[in-house]
């Protein structure tokens, strides 16, 4: 059964790609589905995967949506006047990555990482309140956190 798989996906790649808009459609329905080649192949494959594996259970599915409604900050947004706090309905800044996520900048040629945890942030194994105490580790002086690793906006560096 792993070599059909395998072959399925390998044949993928020698189909043109008004046959993957078309096995796309197939396969997910009605969506959307854009033109970028190699978006169409690894949407397919996961799919040719998922459907051998039987799929994600109900159970799974739930607990991934719950997961979503807790830590998507983007769909959990209230934002206040200007000078105000932003904040979700999670109680995170919106403007931070789901925890686990690694926050990452180039400084003085040197790559930074840091990691969202919970509650917090931890670089170079310490454990730290704000982005504002990990910009002043990294460079000895006050930063405002957001801005130093690009998070001002969006939530994206």
């Amino acid at each position: 059964m792993k070599e059909n798989i395998s072959g399925q996906i390998e044949a993928l790649k020698t189909i043109e790609t008004t046959q993957l808009l078309a096995l796309f459609r197939q396969h997910f329905g009605d969506k959307s589905a854009p033109g970028n080649r190699s978006f169409l192949i690894r949407q397919l494959a996961y799919r040719i995967q998922e459907q051998a594996a039987g799929g994600i259970s109900p159970a799974l599915k739930h607990n991934i949506q719950k997961l979503v409604q807790s830590y998507d900050p983007i769909n959990k947004r209230t934002f206040k006047t200007r000078g105000g706090n932003l904040s979700t309905t999670t109680g995170r800044d919106p403007r931070l990555p789901m925890p686990g996520s690694l926050v990452t900048k180039l400084y003085k040629g040197d790559r930074i990482e840091v990691k969202v945890l919970e509650s917090g942030f931890e670089y170079k194994e310490a454990a730290y309140k704000n982005l504002s105490a990990v910009a002043k580790a990294v460079t000895g002086s006050h930063w405002n956190g957001f801005g130093f690793f690009g998070l001002a906006k969006n939530g994206k560096n």
